[in-house]
């Protein structure tokens, strides 16, 4: 099963834990995991189901390439972060 993790940033307005999910696709794994966190999903997803523009998704230290789609390729043993951008002046 692939590990999915959020930073702490994120954690101070929605919980998400660590857990161990199952899927293939990134698509498949975040489905899985805000089955039982639908709060988070709000979060991190916006209406249409693509990642949010202030949030990075990174598959075993790559930057997921298909933030719309979420088909980007997990392993059995993938590490997903996810992680909000911070910017600044």
């Amino acid at each position: 099963m692939a590990t999915i993790r959020f930073t702490r940033n994120i954690q101070r307005h929605v919980e998400c834990p660590t857990r161990e999910v199952s899927g293939s696709t990134l698509r498949a794994v975040l489905d899985h995991y805000f089955r039982e966190n639908e709060r988070a999903r709000g979060y991190v997803l916006d209406e249409q189901g693509r990642v949010r523009q202030h949030m990075v998704v990174f598959i075993d230290g790559e930057l997921v390439r298909d933030r719309e789609g979420l088909s980007d390729a997990v392993g059995p043993h993938s590490m997903i972060d996810v992680i909000q951008a911070l910017s600044g002046g």
